[in-house]
């Protein structure tokens, strides 16, 4: 078990009340008189989750998106984020970033803190969003005869990266500047079984996904769509930072979009992920720790 799993275990106890979802969830829904809202909270740390000296307006942008890709797999539409900054020589480079996506998104900055410190330096982001569609999907839910399905491609967020390290002048938009699908998600939110963002890894989510919800997923490898050379398909399948949507539906049941249909949920086997028949080998994506 990793040290983050072990952790958040810990603190499950803590977490008692429904609106926490057990902390199995990407994030809490709390239902207030006749609205459900929905919270999320994510932090990038330097030298982790973006490379050391990266842009400041690149670090604004991801810290947004990452959270507004949580409120997206929840059918959630935003209602505004509160940031927490740890000041540097370029602050204003940053809020240029912040503003930038902001409105991109139509999100508006309700508040947040700022500190001090010394290197790597963090950023955490609060993004409070309204429930489109009750009950809000959560990786609970899949059953058995159940398909499973991604809205997109993954791997381009990986070959962006390796191009910012290896400095080739590549695209690098993907793993920069996600886009969060938060359209796709309020289309799914009625139809899902059970939903959630790829974020660290297409196989570690499925994996988890499946766990939350006591079954076992089927992922047929070749079926993945990704956006990386051939070569690079097991890599694509674990690398994480692709921001896209996975989620099952019953049968017969498609997106109403161009998605592309991955797999089939199986009662709880042995293992929680299978793919291609077989339990996969080694790491199925990022977990810190």
């Amino acid at each position: 078990m990793s040290a983050e799993r072990a952790f958040v275990d810990s603190l499950k106890a803590l977490a008692s009340d429904p609106a926490a979802r057990g902390l199995v969830d990407d994030c809490a829904v709390l239902e207030i008189g006749g609205e459900t809202l929905v919270l999320t909270h994510d932090m990038l740390v330097e030298g982790v989750h973006v490379p050391m000296g990266a842009d400041p307006a690149d670090v604004a942008w991801k810290l947004v998106a990452c959270n507004l890709s949580d409120l997206a797999a929840k059918g959630a539409r935003p209602l505004g984020v509160l940031v927490g900054h740890m000041l540097g020589g370029d602050d204003a480079r940053f809020a240029e970033g912040l503003g930038e996506v902001l409105s991109r998104y139509g999100v508006p900055l309700l508040g947040g803190d700022t500190v001090s410190g010394q290197a790597p330096r963090s950023w955490g982001l609060t993004a409070v969003g309204r429930a489109t569609y009750r009950p809000v999907p959560s990786r609970a839910g899949a059953q058995p005869g159940d398909a499973v399905w991604i809205t997109g491609p993954v791997g381009a967020a990986m070959i962006g990266f390796e191009g910012l390290r290896d400095r080739t002048g590549g695209d690098s938009t993907a793993y920069r500047r996600p886009a969060p699908r938060l359209a796709e998600g309020e289309a799914l939110a009625p139809l899902a079984s059970a939903m959630m963002d790829v974020s660290d890894g297409l196989l570690l989510d499925a994996s988890r996904m499946a766990e939350a919800s006591g079954v076992t997923f089927a992922i047929d490898s070749a079926a993945v769509p990704i956006a990386a050379p051939e070569a690079r398909r097991a890599d694509a399948l674990r690398w994480g930072d692709d921001y896209e949507l996975l989620a099952t539906l019953p049968a017969g049941v498609e997106p109403p979009f161009e998605a592309w249909r991955i797999g089939e949920v199986l009662p709880q086997g042995e293992a929680p992920l299978l793919l291609d028949g077989e339990p996969p080998e080694g790491s199925l994506g990022y977990e810190h720790g």
